[in-house]
């Protein structure tokens, strides 16, 4: 059974750089076709997908998030990390990591990570 788990700071200041990390238990971030996910959930809003990579190190990235995002990966420590720059406080959320693509097509998710912008 695959496990995922969020690692990173709970509070970032305004306009610095959010870096969070999933690690990968049970599994292999270079299985075949696997594709890996970051998904946010602000307070009062739905869920938003924000990026992924791919099996092979390919990052997909949401339109709207595109030009303050970047999804790397370490294959020796089977992991992947997240970074959000340029934050303010409307990026306060519960961030997720996931295995797939995009919504709705995740699973395995992990527990979550609250991180709150604020100074």
């Amino acid at each position: 059974q695959v496990r995922l788990q969020e690692s990173g700071p709970g509070l970032v200041k305004p306009s610095q750089m959010l870096s969070l990390t999933c690690a990968i238990f049970g599994g292999s971030i270079t299985t075949n076709y696997y594709t890996w996910s970051w998904i946010r959930h602000p307070p009062g809003k739905g869920l938003e997908w924000m990026g992924a990579i791919a099996y092979d190190g390919t990052a997909y990235y949401s339109p709207s998030l595109k030009s303050r995002t970047s999804i790397t990966r370490d294959t020796t420590k089977n992991e992947f990390s997240l970074q959000l720059s340029s934050v303010t406080p409307e990026d306060t959320a519960v961030y997720y990591c996931a295995i797939g693509p995009t919504m709705p097509t995740l699973d395995f998710w992990g527990q979550g990570t609250q991180v709150t912008v604020s100074s």
